[in-house]
């Protein structure tokens, strides 16, 4: 069993107006788990009224919300979680080579400005159709979320590389075997940022960690070196809420998460860029101010 807090104390660090959530979940009664992939969430499903209120918690003013693994390749729930959020939410969805122009029209209609390849157990599309998923994402005006794990990123980069269409290397890059802040694996992830329209995505830090939390510091080493290079390429989400903690005891405190992964940006002025501008580039989004709030 699992009761997730959806309010508490602020963080420490004031989220700035404007604040974008660039990683989440979110599932509304009614939408079952697709078959090839995991569960829905333990315990009561995160649905938009408990998001509504973490976000009044932490100070967050817009936010991206990505198809779950549980609904694969059926977006109905993002699209219904689009409609219940209104204009302060775009989407990252699931398509393929097969995708039609009808059903891309639909999404985007529906607020999904981007698609998400998950290279890993319970994904619903995977590197394989990369070239087929950047072509639809180019022609779109779309961005391409693309998880897998980092310490393979040798291999891929040269696919990598190639895609045209603005792309997000996420989860702090789920070096699951864990890399130094001089290793080969973050200079190509430099590379990749200095070539192309690459950007690198601060959420989930527990996931991948092996030094663990509270301080998640051999993440946060990786981290700050990326951001230190490139600060204009970083984004940040609260990866809420948090699927693979399966029990109370297990599951972050929110407030802590968001002051220890923002704490790794050097100032308020990174800070601001990585919450505000850096998502609007990537997601497309207008200024804030242009959204209905």
């Amino acid at each position: 069993m699992i009761v997730r807090p959806v309010i508490g104390q602020p963080p420490r660090i004031k989220l700035p107006r404007g604040a974008v959530d660039a990683q989440m979940h979110m599932y509304l009664p009614g939408f079952p788990a697709q078959p090839g992939g995991p569960d829905l969430p333990a315990g009561a499903l995160p649905d938009a009224d408990q998001y509504r209120s973490v976000i009044r918690w932490l100070g967050i003013d817009r936010v991206i919300i990505t198809q779950g693994n549980a609904h694969q390749r059926d977006n109905s729930n993002l699209i219904a979680c689009l409609g219940e959020m209104g204009n302060v939410a775009r989407g990252v969805g699931v398509i393929d080579g097969t995708t039609s122009d009808a059903e891309l029209d639909r999404l985007s209609n529906a607020g999904v400005v981007g698609a998400r390849i998950m290279d890993l157990p319970g994904g619903a599309v995977g590197l394989s159709e990369l070239e087929a998923i950047d072509a639809k994402t180019t022609a779109r005006g779309w961005m391409i979320a693309v998880q897998f794990a980092g310490t393979k990123i040798l291999d891929h980069e040269a696919r990598l590389r190639a895609i045209k269409s603005r792309w997000v290397f996420d989860h702090h890059g789920k070096f699951f075997g864990g890399v130094a802040p001089d290793g080969p694996e973050v200079a190509a992830v430099k590379r990749l940022i200095d070539g192309g329209d690459c950007w690198f995505k601060f959420a989930g830090a527990y996931e991948s960690s092996k030094s663990g939390g509270p301080a998640y510091e051999d993440v946060g080493a990786v981290s700050r070196e990326i951001a230190s290079h490139a600060p204009e390429r970083i984004v940040w989400g609260t990866n809420w809420p948090h699927n693979l903690a399966r029990t109370t005891e297990d599951y972050p405190d929110d407030t802590a998460l968001t002051d220890t992964i923002l704490g790794w940006l050097p100032d308020d002025r990174a800070r601001h860029l990585a919450l505000v501008e850096n998502p609007e580039k990537l997601f497309g989004l207008p200024p804030f101010g242009g959204v209905e709030d």
